[in-house]
């Protein structure tokens, strides 16, 4: 497959800073790089153009990144709660998304589209996990994303409480009240004066 040619216009991670002429595939440049503004194809004219817009562009970016920074400045420690249904294990029934949270975090007052979340993957579980939000290609902001039951429950994990038990616990006592039942039930089936042997063991091989 032939890649396509374009010139950077911004700084895009990963791939380059501005005025780098780079080559990407041919559905990455048409659905996102080049609809975005994010970059021009390289053809001769616009190298030309690029150059003597070059200082205007670099300009405009520094600007936009020094907005960017004091915006970050302003909603440092940005947390955001999101109420979700979920089971005694504390998985959702359901996801949270990009998007989800980028409806958080507007909410909260930082007005934001989804493609400006960072979230490696959907939050499939209860508690707190930690998404980013790009203002600008070099100013990036952590977000604090409190997935809970209720209110109440968002702010005792906020506080470090733990609001889904542990699961290796919970194996443990399982195990201990199966083992307890099981007694109690044996020793319930047995004739009275009876002693229950729940467990023996072969000595020297002899019956």
């Amino acid at each position: 497959m032939a890649l396509t040619e374009l010139i950077l216009l911004q700084r895009v991670e990963h791939l380059g800073q501005m005025g780098d002429i780079v080559h990407v595939k041919p559905g990455f440049a048409r659905n996102f790089l080049l609809p975005k503004g994010m970059a021009l194809r390289a053809t001769k004219n616009a190298r030309a153009r690029f150059e003597q817009q070059r200082a205007q562009l670099e300009a405009q970016n520094i600007q936009r990144r020094e907005e960017a920074e004091r915006l970050a400045e302003r909603m440092a420690d940005l947390a955001v709660v999101l109420i979700r249904q979920a089971g005694d294990s504390g998985a959702l029934y359901g996801s949270v998304t990009a998007r989800d949270i980028a409806q958080a975090v507007t909410k909260a007052g930082l007005t934001v589209a989804r493609q400006q979340v960072r979230l490696p993957a959907p939050i499939k579980n209860l508690g707190i996990t930690e998404a980013q939000v790009s203002l600008h290609p070099e100013v990036v902001i952590p977000v604090q994303v409190n997935v809970a039951r209720s209110e109440e429950e968002a702010e005792r994990q906020a506080r470090g409480e733990a609001v889904v038990p542990d699961q290796d616990q919970d194996d443990i006592l399982g195990e201990l009240h199966a083992e307890a039942a099981a007694e109690e039930a044996a020793q319930e089936a047995a004739p009275e004066g009876d002693v229950v042997i729940l467990a023996t063991e072969t000595i020297n091989g002899d019956g």
